[in-house]
């Protein structure tokens, strides 16, 4: 292990003390990222993507949502188990996040809500409209062309 010292002799602040180990957080790259693993008592047969919300709503999100999946929690961010392609046709409001395969950063997540059932997912609709609510922005999604022919 390797000391590191500031000029005048002393420990940098962020070197580790010896014997004692690095703090893991730190020692994690900065890009390191994570998939949400989902419980083995749940059936995840659509595949998995997650939505992720700074966590000042993520009470108000839990608390008003008809029914939620798997939800999982960092400090900084909650995330919703949705079934994979919830993003189709549909612009997720900033500054919520759409993690494709539910691949987030590594901030060590846990599980903070089992559903009920068996199913690990939560109704993507309505995540999304209440998730427009809550930031104040109007619902937009795009509508396939539809044509007619007699």
């Amino acid at each position: 292990m390797e000391l590191r010292l500031e000029r005048d002799g002393r420990r940098a602040p962020d070197a580790p003390s010896r014997g004692v180990p690095a703090d893991p957080a730190r020692s994690r790259r900065p890009d390191a990222t994570t998939r949400l693993a989902v419980p083995a008592d749940l059936r995840p047969g659509l595949g998995r993507d997650a939505v992720g919300v700074p966590a000042r709503f993520g009470f108000k999100i839990l608390s008003r949502l008809p029914a939620n999946g798997c939800v999982y929690a960092d400090a900084d961010w909650w995330w919703w188990l949705v079934p994979a392609g919830s993003d189709l046709d549909l612009v997720w409001p900033l500054p919520a996040c759409y993690a494709p395969g539910a691949v987030i950063p590594d901030r060590r997540p846990r599980l903070i809500h089992h559903p009920d059932g068996t199913s690990p997912y939560t109704p993507p609709i309505p995540l999304y409209l209440l998730t427009c609510q809550l930031t104040g922005i109007a619902p937009a999604w795009s509508a396939a062309s539809v044509r007619s022919a007699l």
